[in-house]
């Protein structure tokens, strides 16, 4: 073990044991000590889920990347592990950056990274030089490989940048071969994605440009993941400085699914349907993992590089995972749905039914919390005289509350946090545009002490945001304009 990754496990140990549980997420992921951004590595190794992260465990901002380590059985409760990588070697210098793990035919798990280095120009300024790293392991302590870095400029196709070349997704085909897929950026300055192979997982070739951007979605396509689901291909990947589409991308860095068929002779993919993965303020870098029981499982940094002011100053750590999600494919779209296991967090079942919502605002016995699951269903009073707008506020008291509003005319579903607490004046709205009966509209909101994750009608749709109001305001409540009828169902996660 390098000295500098003994010290980095030491610091994080003597730290994050004074950072007490109720301090933190209940059963989302967040760092053990310091800063926290995207998930690397999430995947299954001999019987339990492994999840690494890009870490800086000496402060809550981002700087020198390492990876952190947790381990779960339900992808729920979590333990930490001791610190996965640190940035100890001279091509890796300036920072172990994103990447995936898999498991060997020999039984050790083997990681795949980014890893920075720098070079000096001719006018005495540095750049970063990206190139790919591998380390080996047994689920806990991981050695570099000798002939590191694996990937560099000479297997870019030509026009790639060396500068921007990083996120390598590993997994491993039928026909024996691993493969990755890693974002790259070409000549023209904005995003492509590139496929190659490797018959053991440390010698790797060139095989195609998967797929390109072409100046469309942003500019950089960060962390690209792909995989075969429901008898579609899926690209996922998380492009920066967007520009926005309607109510479908907003500006700045987002979210990008591509649904369509992999030509097998050439390995591109051809696109059928595009659209955001999420559409709340917090949701980044997504990866995923394929179960033992044949699920795919998703999980995202629960954060934004455009909202990383919005914060606790005085917390000792920063940032969380999302909720991991089970995705499939229905009529051209990627749905997502909270995984089965949270059902067994389910408990004290509190039911409405026929509820009618109007001007005045209203609280319901026993609907309020801020570890919680709400299903609800909204629909008019009267379908002849549609109500004009539903609200419902949680994470409220008599100074605080994050609301979500529904105007049933526009279709348009809105979550806004700007009177939650917050100090900064950050993205704190932001719109989605639902599909459907605008007759009756299905949420699932869950509530996590520092976030909230609203699924829309089954999971078609889904929006991600934190919130850092005191944990004392728990009160949830409910008015329409014109008149609103819902149904309710809430559980408390324990």
């Amino acid at each position: 073990m390098s000295e500098m990754l003994e010290k980095a496990r030491k610091y994080e140990v003597e730290q994050g044991l004074q950072i007490k549980a109720e301090d933190r997420p209940a059963f989302h992921v967040s760092p053990y000590v310091g800063w926290m951004n995207d998930p690397n590595g999430f995947s299954c190794y001999q019987g339990e889920y492994h999840l690494f992260y890009q870490y800086n465990p000496y402060d809550t901002h981002w700087n020198s990347m390492h990876w952190g380590h947790v381990v779960s059985k339900d992808l729920l409760h979590w333990e930490y592990l001791p610190a996965a990588l640190a940035p100890d070697e001279d091509y890796d210098k300036i920072g172990c950056f994103s990447g995936s793990a898999i498991e060997l035919d020999d039984g050790r798990q083997l990681l795949i990274y980014t890893a920075v280095d720098q070079e000096t120009l001719e006018d005495g300024t540095a750049r970063d030089i990206q190139t790919q790293a591998v380390a080996v392991g047994d689920g806990k302590n991981y050695k570099k490989y000798e002939k590191n870095p694996v990937l560099t400029a000479k297997d870019l196709p030509e026009g790639a940048s060396k500068v921007d070349f990083r996120d390598p997704k590993i997994w491993k085909e039928k026909d024996g071969y691993f493969y990755c897929v890693i974002g790259s950026r070409p000549a023209d300055g904005s995003g492509q994605i590139l496929l190659y192979k490797s018959a053991d997982g440390f010698e790797w070739e060139f095989v195609s440009v998967l797929a390109e951007n072409k100046k469309r979605y942003g500019k950089m396509w960060e962390c690209p993941d792909f995989f075969e689901l429901d008898g579609k291909h899926v690209l996922l990947t998380s492009p920066q400085d967007m520009l926005p589409e309607g109510l479908e991308f907003h500006n700045g860095n987002g979210t990008l699914c591509i649904i369509g068929e992999m030509d097998p002779e050439t390995h591109t993919l051809k696109e059928e349907t595009v659209q955001s993965v999420d559409y709340g303020m917090d949701y980044y870098a997504m990866q995923t993992l394929l179960a033992p029981d044949g699920r795919r499982i998703m999980i995202a940094w629960m954060q934004n590089w455009d909202t990383t002011a919005h914060r606790c100053n005085d917390s000792k750590w920063f940032a969380q995972m999302s909720l991991p999600r089970e995705v499939s494919v229905k009529n051209g779209r990627l749905y997502q749905t909270p995984i089965k296991e949270l059902d067994a967090m389910r408990k004290d079942r509190v039911e409405y039914n026929d509820v009618v919502i109007d001007n005045d605002a209203i609280t319901l016995d026993k609907i309020e919390g801020r570890t919680i699951d709400m299903e609800l269903v909204i629909r008019p009073e009267d379908k002849e005289n549609v109500y004009k707008k539903f609200v419902l506020r949680f994470a409220q008291n008599e100074k605080f509350y994050t609301e979500l509003s529904f105007r049933p005319d526009e279709s348009v579903l809105k979550i806004d946090r700007k009177f939650s607490g917050t100090e900064r004046a950050l993205v704190h709205q932001r719109r989605c545009l639902v599909n459907g009966d605008a007759n009756e509209l299905k949420l699932r909101v869950i509530l996590d002490r520092f976030s909230a994750e609203i699924f829309i009608n089954d999971g078609e749709q889904v929006m991600s945001v934190v919130i850092f109001t005191e944990q004392e305001a728990k009160g949830i409540s409910f008015f329409a304009e014109g008149a609103a009828k819902i149904d309710i169902v809430k559980y408390n996660l324990v």
